[in-house]
């Protein structure tokens, strides 16, 4: 057994956190930030691999993840749940010429379709986990506490010293914590609106684009309420919802799903994502690195903890 610190409390630290508990170790988790003040707790939480690298990688900790995400599913208290949904894309109609993403071996019953809305012209449609963040986070802190695991908010300007091993989960913090200006924040915007009785998600990775790229369209339904997103703002540090970028996700929204015409708007949020060339999962010396994960930290969670944990047991065998 070990003494672990983790460091971060969004979904990729507490899952870190959960999984080192699991298998014995004595963990605790220390964050600037508590969990429902992440990024994390602003994620639709829909899963899918969105900004994040290689390819290889990120599709096997993706199906672990779908995997135990799906038998979390239905479980009370956990918040996520099993929806069908479609992923649109434009193009000349030939759905059977396009390749499927390549993440699709993640993803059991992936499927083409042309039922998509009037000017698309094809998708993929497949049943993912819709994790309602704000619950499924208050469920990884209670079932970090029943292993004997801790909770602190401390803040950092390093990473901090004692414990047998340090698990770097911080996200855009590791800019700072783990001096990698490789991480760069890409802002994301997301409009809360009132339920109207939908219970499909739906997905434009590409739909429209501008100064800062392609933008995501996405609206994830949650049993209280709609999340539609999003931006994607390269190098943007605000957390302050712009009025505009509010306007423009709602028009992208209602475009692709028109029963979205009338429902009232409830809130709007902001996140940080913390993206990097690749997902940066690694150990050097006393610290196992976890971060990079972009716009997949839900899709990628559990596959990561898996990895994080094997490698504080490699070193743990090498040094006995």
């Amino acid at each position: 057994m070990a003494r672990v610190i983790v460091v971060g409390a969004g979904v990729s630290g507490l899952t870190c956190a959960v999984r080192l508990l699991e298998a014995g170790h004595r963990v605790d988790v220390l964050a600037r930030d508590l969990p429902h003040e992440t990024t994390s707790a602003t994620a639709a939480g829909l899963w899918y691999p969105y900004r994040a690298l290689p390819e290889d990688r990120v599709t096997a900790w993706a199906r672990t993840s779908y995997e135990v995400l799906a038998d979390l599913a239905g479980q009370e208290g956990t918040g996520v749940r099993l929806v069908a949904g479609t992923e649109v894309h434009t193009g000349d109609g030939d759905v059977t010429g396009r390749p499927d993403p390549w993440w699709a071996a993640a993803v059991p019953g992936f499927a083409r379709t042309e039922a998509v809305p009037e000017g698309w012209s094809g998708g993929w449609s497949f049943t993912a986990p819709v994790v309602e963040m704000p619950t499924y986070l208050t469920w990884l802190v209670r079932r970090v506490e029943h292993l004997g695991g801790t909770l602190t908010r401390l803040g950092m300007g390093g990473l901090p010293p004692g414990g047998d091993v340090v698990v770097d989960c911080a996200g855009i913090g590791a800019r700072l914590l783990a001096a990698d200006l490789s991480v760069v924040p890409v802002r994301g915007q997301v409009v809360h609106v009132e339920q109207v009785g939908l219970d499909r998600w739906w997905l434009d990775a590409g739909e429209g684009s501008g100064s800062d790229g392609l933008r995501p369209t996405y609206v994830v339904p949650r049993s209280a309420d709609i999340v539609l997103g999003g931006t994607v703002e390269e190098g943007d540090w605000s957390r302050t919802p712009s009025p505009e970028s509010a306007r423009d996700i709602l028009g992208r929204a209602r475009r692709l799903v028109p029963e979205l015409a009338d429902a009232r708007v409830l809130g709007h949020r902001v996140g940080l994502r913390p993206v990097r060339p690749t997902v940066r999962v690694e150990r050097t010396g006393r610290v196992v690195h976890c971060y990079g994960h972009g716009g997949a930290g839900v899709t990628l969670s559990w596959g990561c903890a898996a990895e994080v944990t094997g490698l504080v047991h490699a070193e743990d065998a090498r040094t006995a």
